[in-house]
C-alpha cells in the first residue's frame, strides 16, 4: 500500500486503515474518495450487512443510479424487512465504485440481517432501517429510550464547539473544508473526537453497537489476514472507529455473539429517493436536505452560484419573475451573510435566507416549493434488470414497460380513457395492484367528465412498495395470479356482506375472470343468509356500480345482476320494519341507506331498461380477452345479462315507490326516515298535488312531538338535497315551517334547535338569505312590499327585460351561439333579397 506515511494519522503504522464517517455526507464522501486515492488499499471494508457481498459488482452496472437501497427480508415474511440506503453522496457508495472500479474486493463487516431481523421481531435491538442508523446528527444531543440515555454525537461535538445547530457546524468543519491538504487529518480529527466521547459516554445508550462492533472486528480479523492488516481499509460511522481500535480478543467477540435469533434472509437491490432519506420521510439517519448535499457533491466550483441558478430556473418555470439580477443579487446576499455570520462559505441557512428575500420577495409561500423540489426533491435511484427479484417483481417491472407507466417519486395524475386499449389495461394493473396492497396509484376524481368510462389516478412510487411486492409475491409469480389469488382468499375470509360486495366491484375493476365465480358464489351465500337490512342495504350499492364497470369492460355481469335483484327485493320487504323503532343515531344511518338504495333502484331500472347491448356496434364488448372500446359513452348491458326477464324496469321502480309510500305515511317509522321518503317520492313526481304538504302538515301537527317534526323537516328539507331551494320556491311548505316552528314551546325549541340548526346550516348561504327575506315578509308582503321598495327579485310577474339579460350567455353553454347568428344572418339575406 502506497501512502503509508501519510496514511499514519488514520491508522498506525502496520494496522488497518479506518475511515470513520457521516453516513450521507458529502464531505465524507469527497474525503474518502481523496484518502482511497492516496492509499490504493487492496480490500475494502464496508459497514453494512454481510449478504450484500454478492451484489457489489452491480454497483458498476450502467443500468445502477443512486439512491438505492439493500433490502434484505425474511424469506418467508418479506414484511420482516430493512433498508440500507445509499445515495450518490454517501462515503459508502463513494468506496463500492472506487474498488468496483479498479477490481478492489469488497466486503460488508456489519452484523448479518439474518441476525438483525429476528433481532427486530424479539425487540431486542432495531431491525427496520438500520444499515446507516446510526449516523451522527440524526437525533437530538441526548434521547431517552426506556431507562437509557442516547446522545447524538454530532449534536454533542456542535454544543462543544458553541453551535446551536449539528448541521450547521459540520457544514462549516467539514462540507465547507478546502480540497488538498493531508487526505487522512479529517480521519484522524474525528476519530479522536469521537474517541473522547466514547470514554466519557460509554456506548451512549446504543447498547446494541456492542454486538455489532463485536462482528465488524470479527470480519476485519478475516480480511486482515486474506490481505495483510496494512492493505486493508474500513469505511464505517465515525462512531465506531474507536471500538475497533481497541485490542479485545476473538473469545470476547464471540462471546457476545453466542446465541443471536437467526432467520433466514433474502437481499437485493431497491430504488431509493432523496425524500426517504430525509428525516421528514421517516429515515431515521436521514439528513435533511438531501437535495443540497447532493448538489454540494456535484458541484465542483462556485456552489453557491450553481445553487441559485437551479432556484432561478425552477421559480422561472412556476411562472414567477426571477433574472439574472436576481441571481447575482442573492449570490452576494449570501456571501454578505456568511461573512456577517463568521462561516467560511455561504451555507444552506444563508442560501435559504437570500432566496426568501430576493427572490421570493419574503414569501414563504415560494420558498416551500424550492424546499420541496430543490432541498429535499424526488430525485428516484434506478436499479439493474439483473438485480435479484422476486417473480412478481420481474411481472409488473415488464407490464410497466409494456405498457409505459415508468415509476416516478414525484406525484402526477393520470387520465385514463378505458374506451382506449392502453389506457384500459393500464387501468387494470393498477386496480389489481390496490387489490394486492401496492399503493402505486390511488383513484382521484375525474375531471370534465363523469362518465364511467373515465378514470383519474394519482401515481407515486415509494421505496417502501418494493417490500409490499415482495409481500405480495405469495399470492402469484404474475400480477394477475396473484391478485386473483389474493381476491378469492379474502372472499372466504370476509366477515360482512358489505365486504363481498365490495370485493366483487374490485375483481370487475381488475378484470379477474377466475376469481370472480369464488367472490360471486361466497356472495349468494352471505346474500341468502344475512338478514340485516342495512348489510343488505350497504351491499346493494357496490353490486349495481359492478354492473355499469363490467358494462365499461365488457365484462358478464349476469350473475351480478341476478344477485342485485335478489337483494333489491328483500330491502323492499324487510325495509320498513327495519326502520322502526330506531334511536337518532340509527334513524340518521338508516336515511343514508334509503339514499343509497334509492340512487341503486334508480340505476339498476335505467340498466334494465336500456336497449339491449347494440349488436350492430361491434362485438368488442362480448369479447373477453380485450376491453371495450366506444367513440361515445359505453352502452348499457343487455337484457339478458342485465336482469331477468320477468323483472321489467317498469316494476322496480314502482315497487321501490310502493315502499316509499308505506315508510312516508307510517308514524311508527323515525321522523328522519319518514321526510326523506316523502322528498324522495316528490322529487320523482310520485306525490299528487298538495301531498307532500298534507304530509308535511301531518308530521308538524300539535299533536306531535317537536323533536319528531324537527328529525322530519331534516329528512325532507335537510343536507345537501337541494331542500333550501324546495323552500324558496314552495311557500306553502315554507309557511308550515314557519307555523310550526312558532308554535314549538320555549322548552321544547331548546330541544329542536341542534336538529334545526344541522338542517338550515347546511344550505348555500345565498339560500338562507333569501329565506330569511321571505319569513320577515310573511305570508301577506305580497307585491305590495315589493313595490313599496322590498327585495328585489320577488314580485308578481316575470320581469322580462332582466331574464332575456341571461339568453347570450345560455346560448353560449349550450353551444347554440353559432347556430342564432347563422339563421339571424339568413333571414337578414332574405329579407334584403
Amino acid at each position: 500500500m502506497t501512502g503509508a506515511t501519510a496514511r499514519g494519522a488514520a491508522a498506525g503504522a502496520g494496522e488497518t486503515l479506518l475511515l470513520g464517517v457521516r453516513h450521507h455526507g458529502p464531505g465524507s464522501a469527497r474525503a474518502v474518495r481523496a484518502a482511497l486515492d492516496e492509499a490504493r488499499p487492496e480490500a475494502v471494508l464496508i459497514e453494512g450487512p454481510p449478504e450484500a457481498d454478492p451484489l457489489v459488482g452491480l454497483a458498476a452496472d450502467e443500468g445502477m443510479r443512486p439512491p438505492v437501497a439493500l433490502l434484505a427480508h425474511v424469506v418467508d415474511e418479506p414484511g420482516r424487512s430493512a433498508f440500507w440506503p445509499l445515495a450518490e453522496f454517501s462515503p459508502e457508495w463513494v468506496a463500492i465504485r472506487w474498488a468496483v472500479a479498479r477490481g478492489v474486493p469488497v466486503r460488508f463487516i456489519d452484523l448479518p440481517a439474518a441476525h438483525s431481523l429476528a433481532w427486530a421481531e424479539e425487540g431486542a435491538g432495531d431491525g427496520g432501517e438500520e444499515g446507516a442508523e446510526d449516523g451522527p446528527g440524526a437525533a437530538p444531543e441526548t434521547e431517552t429510550v426506556g431507562d437509557a440515555v442516547r446522545i447524538d454525537p454530532l449534536a454533542v461535538l456542535a454544543g462543544t464547539a458553541g453551535y446551536d445547530d449539528p448541521e450547521r457546524w459540520w457544514e462549516d468543519v467539514v462540507e465547507h473544508r478546502e480540497a488538498g491538504g493531508d487526505p487522512f487529518a479529517p480521519f484522524e480529527a474525528l476519530g479522536d473526537a469521537m474517541g473522547a466521547l466514547r470514554e466519557a459516554y460509554g456506548d451512549g445508550g446504543h447498547d446494541r453497537d456492542l454486538v455489532r462492533e463485536a462482528h465488524m472486528r470479527l470480519r476485519t480479523r478475516a480480511a486482515q489476514k486474506d490481505f495483510g492488516p496494512d492493505r486493508v481499509a474500513v469505511v464505517c460511522g465515525a462512531w465506531h472507529v474507536p471500538a475497533l481500535r481497541r485490542k479485545v480478543t476473538v473469545a470476547a467477540d464471540r462471546a457476545l455473539l453466542k446465541g443471536l435469533p437467526k432467520v433466514k434472509a433474502e437481499m437485493t437491490w431497491v430504488p431509493w429517493t432523496h425524500r426517504r432519506l430525509s428525516r421528514a420521510g421517516g429515515y431515521g439517519a436521514g439528513i435533511a436536505s438531501p437535495g443540497w448535499y447532493g448538489h454540494l457533491f456535484g458541484a465542483l466550483d462556485r456552489p453557491v452560484e450553481r445553487w441559485m441558478t437551479k432556484v432561478a430556473g425552477l421559480l422561472r418555470d412556476e411562472g414567477r419573475l426571477v433574472s439574472s439580477a436576481h441571481v447575482i443579487e442573492a449570490v452576494r446576499l449570501a456571501e454578505t451573510l456568511a461573512a456577517m455570520r463568521g462561516r467560511p462559505l455561504a451555507g444552506l441557512t444563508e442560501t435559504t435566507d437570500a432566496v426568501r428575500a430576493v427572490m421570493c420577495e419574503g414569501s414563504d409561500v415560494p420558498l416551500a416549493l424550492v424546499h420541496d423540489r430543490l432541498v429535499v426533491g424526488d430525485v428516484l435511484g434506478e436499479v439493474p434488470e439483473s438485480a435479484p427479484a422476486v417473480p412478481l417483481q420481474r411481472d409488473l417491472t415488464v407490464l410497466q414497460r409494456k405498457l409505459r407507466l415508468k415509476p416516478e417519486a414525484q406525484e402526477r395524475e393520470l387520465e385514463l380513457d378505458l374506451r382506449k386499449e392502453t389506457d384500459a389495461a393500464r387501468s387494470t394493473l393498477l386496480h389489481r395492484l390496490r387489490l394486492l396492497g401496492i399503493g402505486w396509484g390511488e383513484p382521484a376524481g375525474s375531471r370534465g367528465s363523469t362518465g364511467t368510462f373515465r378514470e383519474t389516478w394519482r401515481l407515486r412510487w415509494q421505496p417502501e412498495l418494493s417490500v409490499r411486492v415482495a409481500e405480495a409475491g405469495v399470492w402469484g409469480t404474475t400480477v394477475l395470479g396473484a391478485a386473483t389469488g389474493r381476491a378469492s382468499s379474502d372472499a372466504v375470509a370476509a366477515t360482512g356482506l358489505a365486504e363481498v360486495t365490495a370485493l366483487a366491484e374490485r375483481c370487475l375493476l381488475a378484470q379477474l375472470p377466475d376469481a370472480l365465480p369464488v367472490v360471486m358464489g361466497v356472495l349468494a351465500d352471505r346474500a341468502a343468509l344475512d338478514a340485516d337490512v342495512g348489510h343488505l342495504a350497504q351491499a346493494l350499492p357496490a353490486l349495481v356500480r359492478s354492473l355499469r364497470y363490467g358494462d365499461v369492460r365488457g365484462t358478464d355481469t349476469a350473475a351480478l345482476a341476478e344477485v342485485a335483484h335478489g337483494l333489491a327485493e328483500r330491502i323492499f320487504v324487510g325495509l320498513p320494519a327495519a326502520c322502526a323503532g330506531l334511536d337518532a343515531d340509527a334513524a340518521l344511518e338508516m336515511r343514508g341507506h334509503v339514499d343509497a338504495v334509492h340512487q341503486a333502484v334508480g340505476l339498476l331500472a335505467e340498466l334494465r331498461s336500456a336497449p339491449a347491448a347494440s349488436e350492430g356496434a361491434g362485438g368488442s364488448a362480448g369479447d373477453a380477452g380485450s376491453p371495450a372500446r366506444h367513440a361515445s359513452p359505453p352502452p348499457r348491458p343487455d337484457d339478458d345479462a342485465a336482469a331477468p326477464q320477468s323483472t321489467a324496469p317498469a316494476e322496480i321502480r314502482a315497487r321501490w315507490s310502493a315502499v316509499l309510500r308505506v315508510m312516508a305515511r307510517r308514524e311508527t317509522v323515525a321522523g328522519v326516515v319518514r321526510g326523506r321518503c316523502a322528498r324522495l317520492l316528490l322529487d320523482a313526481g310520485e306525490l299528487a298535488d298538495g301531498e307532500a304538504g298534507r304530509l308535511m302538515g301531518l308530521a308538524l301537527s300539535r299533536g306531535s312531538e317537536p323533536a319528531e317534526g324537527a328529525a322530519w323537516i331534516e329528512g325532507f328539507v335537510g343536507g345537501g338535497s337541494g331542500g333550501g331551494l324546495l323552500l324558496v320556491h314552495d311557500e306553502r311548505l315554507l309557511g308550515l315551517v314557519d307555523d310550526w316552528l312558532s308554535g314549538v314551546s320555549d322548552d321544547a325549541f331548546i330541544d329542536v334547535l341542534p336538529l334545526l340548526r344541522r338542517t338550515f346550516s347546511a344550505y348555500e348561504p345565498g339560500v338562507r338569505r333569501t329565506l330569511g327575506e321571505l319569513v320577515r315578509r310573511g305570508p301577506d308582503g305580497g307585491g305590495g312590499a315589493l313595490a313599496g321598495g322590498g327585495v328585489p327579485g320577488f314580485a308578481e310577474e316575470i320581469d322580462a327585460a332582466r331574464a332575456d339579460a341571461v339568453l347570450p350567455t345560455l346560448r353560449l353553454l349550450l353551444g347554440t351561439a353559432r347556430t342564432t347568428a347563422r339563421t339571424e344572418s339568413d333571414d337578414l339575406m332574405g329579407v334584403a333579397g
